[in-house]
């Protein structure tokens, strides 16, 4: 094994055109927000986005580059400019010189020097770290980052359309619905619009919703709701129980993220199981998860939970719980080096966000996308990655 040291961690945005289809806007909706509770913040509507043509909307992302002395450069996208700068700015001094095969090392270094970032931000940026880490191990031996996890421990793994984005409109509902299940999805998510602040009103639309799908696509598609933090105990027991005449696989992160006691009190309580932890951090994280019995599906995000190395180690602990790993995912390409390096049993399902995928994708030279609702692996080395030139008409360094 060729023998080098990380020589510089650099950011660097780009812009370029996706194609759109041009009739609808990009974002049709968005989904309830915790803070939607204030009036003011419950009227913004869906993201707006950039027009450069009638069939394109611009994308600008920022992408960590870390540099080696052998030459192998790892990246990892798409991170804000916050993160950027955390990795550009705090984390650097501690990766500069440093062998990028001691993972492990780096990533404890990172934690230990980072005490008052063991979430959010900082743990995302060591998280972005971490996977461009990987990215350089595979390149250096010449391997997909999954088959260095021991992977692949299955050819394909079954997906599910998550439609954040789409409208709630029932007619378009249904439409979008019966397309995902002729392209062969068996299984989807959709977000709810309205949180326990919105009364009856809301409380009908949001079983509207879940009606509309049903009907639309039988008892033999999977349905998953998304609640995004945005109700109570006492809503989401309400509504639980008017939901589960629609059978759904199962509904997610009725709470916010710290509300711990609250997430288990909910599972305990409700036919349908629970899902979330999304929005949590790191094996510590999910192991008060785990002793609160607080969820029945954990959804770590690979790109924030600590990356690569961390999400294989909360991983672990799920199995031990006998808790089913299906990792939160607008990231397929990072995504799928846990997918296939974990069992069905612990990992049996991949989320596909239906329009953060393209969109985080953008500028990819490789495009991960289901086929006939299953997701192949990458035959790439590292973590499959990489610009294309061809797709960018503005890249620019960060000082």
């Amino acid at each position: 094994m060729l023998e080098t040291k990380i020589t510089d961690v650099k950011t660097f945005k780009v812009k370029g055109p996706l194609t759109h289809n041009g009739v609808t806007p990009f974002w049709e909706e968005r989904l309830v927000r915790p803070v939607d509770i204030y009036p003011e913040h419950k009227a913004v509507g869906p993201q707006e986005v950039t027009k450069v043509s009638p069939s394109q909307v611009e994308v600008s992302a920022t992408w960590l580059e870390i540099e080696t002395e052998a030459g192998a450069t790892g990246v990892a996208r798409p991170i804000s400019p916050l993160i950027a700068f955390i990795c550009r700015k705090i984390l650097k001094p501690v990766l500069i010189g440093q062998d990028p095969m001691a993972v492990e090392r780096i990533w404890d270094q990172l934690y230990r020097t980072q005490v008052h970032g063991r979430k959010c931000d900082t743990m995302i940026a060591i998280s972005a770290v971490d996977c461009a880490l990987w990215d350089i191990i595979g390149k250096l031996r010449n391997e997909p980052v999954y088959r260095l996890l021991g992977g692949p421990v299955k050819e394909r793994i079954r997906a599910y359309a998550s439609c954040l984005g789409w409208s709630l409109k029932p007619e378009l509902v249904v439409k979008r619905a019966q397309m995902y299940v002729d392209q062969g999805f068996t299984a989807m998510k959709w977000f709810f619009r309205h949180g326990a602040s919105d009364g009856v009103k809301g409380e009908e639309e949001n079983l509207l919703l879940a009606k509309t799908l049903r009907d639309a696509v039988g008892y033999d598609i999977d349905i998953m709701l998304d609640c995004w933090m945005s109700w109570s105990v006492n809503y989401t027991v309400k509504m639980a129980r008017k939901l589960e005449r629609y059978e759904p696989t199962w509904i997610e992160e009725p709470v916010m993220g710290d509300m711990i006691d609250e997430m288990a009190e909910i599972t305990r309580r409700v036919n349908i199981p629970v899902s979330g932890a999304e929005h949590e951090y790191t094996r510590w994280g999910f192991m008060q998860m785990i002793k609160k019995k607080a969820l029945d599906i954990f959804q770590p995000d690979v790109t924030w939970a600590g990356g690569i190395s961390e999400t294989k180690k909360i991983c672990t602990l799920a199995s031990t719980a006998g808790i089913p790993v299906i990792p939160h995912s607008g990231n397929a390409p990072i995504s799928q080096h846990i997918w296939f390096s974990q069992n069905v049993d612990v990992v049996p399902l991949a989320e596909y966000l239906v329009k953060w995928n393209p969109w985080s994708q953008a500028h990819d030279k490789e495009f991960l996308a289901p086929v006939k609702g299953y997701i192949y692996p990458t035959k790439k080395a590292g973590l499959g990655i990489e610009l294309d030139e061809d797709k960018v008409t503005e890249k620019t360094y960060d000082t």
